[in-house]
């Protein structure tokens, strides 16, 4: 007898003994009935006594009314026409039965009897008294459809044909859509659709931007009937390169990418780059790296990175072939060869030409010099003019007192240079953007100057109890300062501050108000203490300040909106402090409830806080939140030294016990030689 029978009839024996199964291993004693809808989905839950990896041959077999719709075996799966894309075996690991099917698009020609059965073909009998019944029921009352689409997946290029056969083809009209537009009007599509008087429908040729969920909507009025049924379309092709720009700019000493725009059904499994027509390996090259995507990361570009690169994607399919010609040029940032005053001082209708000019790092290419105000008021259009980089002003008037911006840009970098233009005889330019922190006595109040380049500048604090008639006030003591500190408040009170500007043409126009608390002597947050409906808090504060370490070192500050005034909500101001002189570090403006920072420093306490500013400019400020960036690089050296410092004290262990035994070897072998 052949070995191999031998031993699987003793393993099966053994099976059967081991596993408690015998030749009902798959029994049910009462037929299990089922119902469904016509384009809905039925699972057969079939269980099975024994592990479906046991080495005994075996096949999974199903019929309906006497007839083989399923079948597995040895992990190939078939199906009947009728079946094929509908019935798939399912995953045990759902609480269903080893042997469990589902079957989708029901059809009213599914209802019948179906049988599971488990048959070993290496052995006789086959099967043996084992099967599990099910009578399905698909409902068809209220149906318009003999056949419903089923998922398709198709190659690029080949046709895809969906069933949405109607009942009555005479009284119903069908129509497609995708993405929730009528397919018929689709410009990509439209074109090469069929749409059959029956329901069916053929997309010939196939492309990639096909993929997707398709409806497909009966109407039949004589019945007073609706049905809509959805199937998928995946269109598979090769990775392909779907775009190439022919030059890209890498800005010289910073980080960059350099992506490959492509495209991958199945996804992608491998990308090539070709840099002057060889193979570009980043992991040959220092501080170039390669993406998740395929892309190219430059740490820090230098001129050895400019060339003619191409990139290749490849995926299960194989690849559509090389990129064009990508020529990547290393773009040195700007400089500024002259740059505007200071300051330019001139009377009302005089003119005044502001001077800017630049070239690029290597003098090959000029930037482009664009002039703005900082305000964001837009320039006089009819009285400027540009000459080179220069900006010219003429009949000057009150409005243009402000600071002004020259933008120099190339593909590398931005370079500004500031100057303000200050009027003979006018006040200065009232502060803006204040911001404050408190202890339960004291609030201090910062701003940003509205003239800065009048160094003869005084400030002026006047403050109050919101609710208080009086004001008082106090004098700045340095003309530089843009801070003040008010003392002796009373805990847990809201104060309003306005900062007036003065010169020797007198005092400027006041900042807009601005309201802070300071905080209770049990020091909770100040802000639950705003009243919403006080006639001032045209905002509400950001909620729920946090600020969370991502994976990659950075930090991501988040915050919930204002419980009211959203609706006037004109952005978010971030900004954080380092402690504790608490200096302003940074800065930044974002929509969103979340902001993602970068580049702290290590071993040093930061103070966030989050202020949400109205379209009217007022400002509400968040609660404050610590964070403390441990000193990473310490740690790492400290715990280098440490593994360094244990290895070597190993080697000398090792090396004394060497040594040792080596010495104890040559006494002992001199002890009998003695003896002898």
């Amino acid at each position: 007898m052949d070995f191999r029978v031998i031993f699987l009839t003793l393993l099966s024996a053994f099976l059967k003994f081991s596993l408690g199964y015998d030749e009902d291993y798959l029994y049910q004693k009462y037929p299990i009935y089922l119902e469904s809808e016509v384009g809905s989905y039925v699972v057969f839950n079939c269980r099975i006594d024994f592990p479906l990896d046991t080495p005994i041959p075996y096949i999974l077999h199903w019929n309906k009314d006497g007839k083989n719709v399923f079948s597995w075996y040895d992990g190939v799966l078939s199906a009947s026409d009728n079946y094929v894309g509908r019935i798939n075996l399912l995953d045990s690991g759902y609480g269903h039965g080893k042997a469990s099917v589902n079957l989708t698009a029901l059809r009213e020609s599914d209802s019948g009897w179906y049988q599971c059965k488990v048959i070993f073909p290496n052995r006789t009998p086959s099967t043996r008294g084992n099967g599990t019944w099910f009578n399905l029921h698909v409902d068809g009352r209220h149906n318009l459809l003999k056949v419903p689409p089923i998922n398709l997946t198709v190659m690029e290029g080949e046709d895809a044909f969906f069933h949405c056969t109607v009942k009555y083809p005479d009284t119903s009209v069908v129509k497609w859509w995708q993405r929730g537009v009528l397919i018929t009007t689709m410009p990509a599509v439209k074109n090469r659709v069929q749409i059959f008087k029956d329901g069916n429908m053929r997309i010939s040729p196939t492309t990639m931007t096909d993929i997707g969920l398709y409806l497909c909507q009966i109407i039949d009025e004589n019945r007073n009937q609706k049905q809509i049924v959805r199937a998928y379309l995946n269109v598979q092709y090769k990775a392909k390169v779907i775009y190439a720009p022919p030059e890209v700019y890498l800005p010289y000493g910073q980080s960059a990418i350099l992506d490959c725009h492509f495209r991958a059904n199945p996804p992608l499994t491998n990308l090539r780059w070709e840099k002057d027509g060889f193979l570009f390996d980043p992991y040959n090259v220092q501080g170039v790296f390669y993406k998740r995507n395929g892309s190219l990361f430059f740490s820090k570009v230098d001129d050895t990175h400019a060339g003619i690169y191409q990139c290749q994607p490849f995926n299960e399919l194989g690849t559509d072939g090389k990129s064009p010609l990508i020529n990547v040029i290393v773009q040195h940032p700007p400089i500024l060869t002259l740059k505007p005053k200071p300051v330019y001082i001139h009377k009302l209708g005089d003119s005044v030409e502001m001077s800017c000019d630049a070239r690029d790092g290597k003098g090959l290419h000029r930037p482009v010099i664009e002039w703005t105000r900082k305000d964001g008021v837009p320039l006089p259009i009819d009285r400027i003019s540009t000459e080179g980089g220069n900006l010219t002003i003429e009949d000057i008037k009150e409005t243009d007192r402000g600071i002004y911006q020259c933008s120099v840009t190339n593909e590398a970098a931005t370079v500004n240079a500031d100057t303000e233009l200050l009027i003979e005889s006018l006040a200065p330019r009232p502060a803006f953007n204040l911001t404050a922190n408190s202890t339960d006595t004291k609030i201090t109040i910062k701003w940003i100057p509205g003239s800065v380049a009048r160094p003869s500048i005084t400030y002026l604090i006047w403050y109050r109890l919101a609710e208080a008639a009086e004001w008082r006030t106090l004098k700045v003591s340095s003309s530089r300062s843009t801070e003040a500190t008010v003392n002796n408040l009373e805990p847990g009170r809201e104060y309003e501050f306005m900062v007036l500007g003065q010169d020797s043409y007198g005092d400027g126009i006041f900042s807009k108000a601005f309201r802070y608390f300071t905080k209770p002597r049990e020091f909770r947050d100040a802000q639950q203490y705003r009243d919403p409906i006080q006639q001032f808090a045209q905002i509400g504060p950001p909620r729920n300040l946090t600020v969370d370490q991502t994976p990659d070192g950075n930090y991501l500050v988040a915050w919930d909106p204002p419980e009211y005034g959203r609706e006037m909500l004109r952005i978010y101001l971030v900004r954080w402090w380092l402690e504790p002189k608490h200096t302003l570090h940074g800065t930044a403006e974002t929509r969103h409830t979340q902001y993602l920072v970068t580049q702290l420093q290590e071993d040093e306490l930061y103070i966030f806080q989050v202020f949400s500013l109205s379209t009217a400019d007022y400002e509400a400020g968040s609660n404050e939140f610590e964070i403390y960036v441990p000193p990473y690089r310490r740690m790492r050296a400290i715990a280098i030294g440490t593994a360094a410092g244990l290895i070597f004290l190993l080697v000398a262990l090792l090396v004394f016990v060497y040594m040792r035994r080596k010495w104890f070897k040559s006494i002992h072998a001199s002890s009998e030689k003695m003896g002898h």
